[in-house]
């Protein structure tokens, strides 16, 4: 188990576009994976980006549980995200429809902003195996999507807000509760 350092907004190598992932059966690629996993689960986020823990390789995973049980507590109210590693992600917007809602990112701690995202896209990449992923996703969990591959074009959340009036520290925007701190 390796928990690794998170970026915070203003390390350079966060604005840096990432390279594409070429050897899907490297011993590198397989503990980078196993780091980010760590990693994301130890801070409770509800995806990584390889870039946000020095890495600039276009790897990204998420994930958001709804079991009672187990609820991330940066997003209790979230729907349900499978656990992917997406790797050398492709976009397509299914629609022009936006929706502004709020976000937050491991790498800008303890803030939160009203980012516009499109509502419904498809994602095609790769797996950790390298087998192809093609999924039409909406809602939370293409928000969730757009977030982490932002990442991999060296965009950070605070990039897309569109009014700062929208963008505070978290317990400031959301007295009494209790959102775990990004």
């Amino acid at each position: 188990m390796a928990i690794r350092d998170v970026l915070r907004m203003g390390d350079p190598r966060l604005l840096a576009p990432a390279r594409p992932v070429g050897d899907f059966g490297s011993p590198e690629l397989a503990q980078l994976i196993v780091d980010m996993h760590d990693t994301m689960r130890a801070l409770n986020g509800a995806g990584l980006a390889a870039p946000q823990i020095g890495v600039g390789l276009q790897v990204v995973m998420f994930e958001v549980n709804v079991d009672p049980r187990q609820l991330n507590p940066r997003y209790p109210d979230a729907e349900s995200v499978p656990f992917t590693v997406l790797i050398n992600p492709v976009l397509t917007p299914l629609s022009d429809e936006m929706e502004t809602d709020w976000e937050g990112c491991l790498s800008v701690p303890g803030m939160r902003g009203r980012v516009p995202r499109h509502v419904a896209l498809r994602y095609q990449g790769h797996d950790a195996a390298g087998r192809p992923i093609d999924r039409s996703v909406s809602g939370f969990h293409a928000r969730v999507v757009q977030h982490e591959v932002d990442h991999l074009n060296g965009i950070l959340y605070p990039m897309r807000i569109r009014d700062l009036r929208d963008f505070g520290f978290t317990d400031v925007l959301f007295p009494g509760q209790h959102l775990q701190d990004d």
